[in-house]
């Protein structure tokens, strides 16, 4: 049986699953739910996610929510299947947890205001980005981002010489700051090369092609 994915094609999270099955070659069906339509609070969607988000899956009955907890299953149960995602070794994977941890902590809340300032609220109300907090998110992102350059300047990827779910994880949001705030990213000539590396890659740029039409 063929994989779900249940999500919106607007929301970051059922992009950050996307990739994670297109790098695994796993075939998938997609379901859009339309969240304007208020689809993700149906009584039918909350008894596959009982909070009422985006994304979640069924794998043959198997039903699972929250995006990086998908990947890691994901990567898990398709070892040697795509892209190697998700390291064996000991200290290797301690390594990637760390990456992880500092993804979740230190990057995607700081992107995820700025995005949400400048992109989603113009989206939801039609009201235009308060400029002052703008520079306020621009600046405490450019602070995390300052430590990701010395990261980055000592191996490819944010966990090593491979790329992990890591890295993955911070798709689609990186590329978006990307274009909202050009100099975060180009001000820092290692994270610029680590995201040109992923925004380059096949998968990605197959989800960014299903996915731009919103369906």
């Amino acid at each position: 049986m063929v994989l779900t994915l249940y999500g919106s094609p607007y929301t970051t999270c059922t992009k950050r699953v996307a990739v994670v099955l297109k790098e695994k070659n796993i075939p998938y069906t997609f379901v859009p739910i339309d969240l304007m339509k208020g689809e993700h609070k149906s009584p039918e969607f909350l008894k596959k996610q009982p909070f009422g988000q985006v994304p979640c899956i069924d794998d043959d009955g198997f039903q699972l929510y929250e995006s990086r907890a998908i990947g890691r299953y994901l990567a898990a149960k398709y070892p040697d299947q795509g892209t190697a995602l998700l390291p064996t070794e000991l200290k290797a994977r301690a390594l990637f947890e760390q990456a992880a941890s500092v993804e979740t902590a230190n990057f995607d809340s700081k992107a995820f205001d700025l995005v949400a300032e400048t992109v989603f609220k113009k989206m939801m109300t039609g009201l235009d980005a308060d400029e002052a907090k703008v520079a306020q998110f621009n600046a405490a992102l450019g602070g995390k981002l300052d430590a990701y350059e010395v990261i980055l300047s000592k191996h490819q990827y944010v966990a090593g010489n491979e790329i992990t779910l890591a890295d993955l994880f911070h798709l689609p949001l990186a590329p978006m700051v990307k274009e909202i705030s050009p100099e975060l990213i180009s001000s820092r000539p290692h994270v610029a090369q680590w995201l040109e590396k992923l925004q380059a890659r096949p998968a990605w740029i197959a989800v960014e092609e299903e996915f731009k039409s919103g369906k």
